[in-house]
């Protein structure tokens, strides 16, 4: 998904490249696709057949956008249609779409990074009971013992490794859930 982000970035900057340099929309199209390195680029023939042949670009754009990280391609078609029907200027259309896009990266870099405080708390406390298991043994009290040993210790066990998942669990969707907004 982040590569197909990048990938889109460098697809608007390409093909905005090309549209200011004089070229026709198909044209620029064809040119900037294969400028840009995207993780499957076989996916892209069809779009670049449609804007080569004067086919329907937009509805090529929205078949080749990939279902996480495919926003770009979903704009991009949205723009030609605009531009086809309205007369706008492509060009300045995916000046901002790349300008949004970027922005978004960058809000996406930044949310990432101030939520790898929290998921190294989140290991570091699932980490904590095997240390208390250590210390325990090692002032000689045989911890292991209890939990294997007994009905009640094999129910505090069970009951704490639950717990433990439960709570990596839960860190893990609310990092999720404020990486998607």
């Amino acid at each position: 998904m982040r590569a197909w982000r990048t990938a889109s970035i460098e697809l608007c900057q390409a093909f905005s490249a090309e549209l200011a340099a004089g070229r026709t929309a198909g044209e620029a199209l064809v040119r900037a696709v294969p400028a840009v390195e995207f993780p499957d680029p076989v996916v892209l023939r069809p779009l670049i057949a449609a804007a080569r042949d004067g086919g329907d670009v937009p509805a090529a754009l929205l078949a080749v956008a990939p279902e996480r990280g495919g926003e770009a391609f979903r704009r991009l078609a949205a723009c030609w249609r605009v531009s086809m029907t309205a007369g706008a200027g492509l060009a300045v259309l995916v000046d901002r779409v790349a300008d949004s896009l970027r922005e978004a990266q960058v809000h996406r870099q930044d949310v990432a990074a101030q939520l790898a405080g929290p998921r190294a708390t989140a290991r570091l406390l699932a980490g904590l009971p095997v240390l208390g298991l250590l210390m325990a043994a090692g002032l000689g009290m045989r911890p292991l013992h209890f939990l294997l040993g007994s009905p009640a210790g094999a129910g505090c066990l069970i009951l704490g490794l639950a717990l433990d998942a439960c709570g990596l669990w839960w860190t893990h969707r609310l990092v999720t859930r404020a990486e998607e907004t």
